[in-house]
């Protein structure tokens, strides 16, 4: 499955790993993950790692940071792009003057990115696509790069809950576990909560609120994203979780206003919302997408797409 990526691997001497911006759990223990690994593989290479930061996830890469690195490292370089669905999504678009281009996705696939593709829905994370290619290609995987790599299995897979998670996913971690590092470590860093995130969870449930379709929805103005004092990513993705568990609410979004347009996290436990996602330049997976919207009007278009696809559903 991973053949052709595996070639250009050996191929070239340097490697500049990619993933979305906003990185999330996946996104980081995929990226950091398969760096440790071909790291770890082939010490004679250059491998880097780029984007930007998320400080909710900042544990995942230990002592390290994100590589900053010149321009001209593209010309001879192999450019890997992880858990992207879309080019726009990707953070750092230096990629596209790399010498070679390959991406490992577990989105719905919306448009190809790179030369060499290698995208697979079945797997629950992107990080379970690299610990299957560590795998099959015979890599090294020491125990930071399984700690990283499992790290966003759980955070991808909800703790093992989403319906994503199937038996590939479990015998993916079993391998990783068996690199021996302490998972509490990491719940420890997932789930151990200060007073003033519980109190920022408190104040957003407040905030939550529904239509005759069986949607939530959360909408958050700049200013109030000023007065919260959070940064963006612990209130879009951060807080869309909140109405995840409502006895009679099929789909929610959490809406976020920020300098780029309104964030909008998409969720369901029933149906694909994904076609909402892409339709407005978005993407990701059948029950959980995101996308970004320019006006708080074009946000409410998009709650309304939502609660047609539910009244459609009933």
């Amino acid at each position: 499955m991973f053949e052709s990526v595996l070639q250009l691997i050996e191929q070239y001497p340097r490697i500049i790993i990619h993933r979305h911006d906003r990185p999330d759990g996946d996104a980081l223990g995929s990226q950091f993950g398969l760096k440790r690994i071909l790291t770890a593989t082939y010490p004679d290479k250059e491998i880097y790692a780029v984007g930007d930061m998320t400080a909710r996830y900042a544990f995942i890469l230990g002592d390290e940071q994100p590589d900053t690195i010149p321009d001209n490292y593209y010309n001879d370089a192999l450019a890997i792009i992880l858990d992207t669905s879309a080019p726009a999504l990707i953070s750092d678009g230096r990629y596209a003057t790399a010498a070679a281009t390959a991406r490992l996705d577990h989105h719905i696939f919306v448009e190809k990115i790179a030369d060499t593709e290698v995208t697979d829905t079945s797997f629950e994370s992107c990080c379970g696509l690299v610990t299957a290619m560590a795998i099959e290609g015979g890599l090294t995987v020491p125990s930071a790069a399984a700690a990283a790599l499992y790290t966003g299995m759980v955070t991808d897979s909800g703790r093992f809950r989403y319906d994503s998670t199937n038996a590939q996913t479990f015998r993916l971690a079993a391998f990783l576990l068996e690199r021996e590092f302490d998972t509490n470590d990491i719940y420890r860093e997932l789930y151990a909560d200060d007073l003033e995130k519980q109190q920022l969870r408190a104040r957003f449930t407040l905030k939550i609120q529904t239509t005759p379709h069986r949607v939530a929805y959360i909408y958050t103005t700049r200013e109030e994203v000023a007065e919260c004092g959070a940064d963006i990513f612990s209130i879009s993705r951060g807080m869309v979780g909140t109405m995840s568990d409502l006895r009679g609410i099929d789909s929610w979004v959490n809406f976020t206003e920020s300098e780029n347009g309104v964030l909008c996290e998409l969720r369901s436990n029933r149906y694909n919302i994904n076609p909402i996602a892409v339709k407005y330049g978005g993407g990701g997976h059948a029950k959980a997408s995101g996308a970004t919207v320019g006006s708080r009007e074009e946000a409410m278009q998009m709650l309304a797409d939502l609660c047609a696809l539910s009244e459609d559903k009933q």
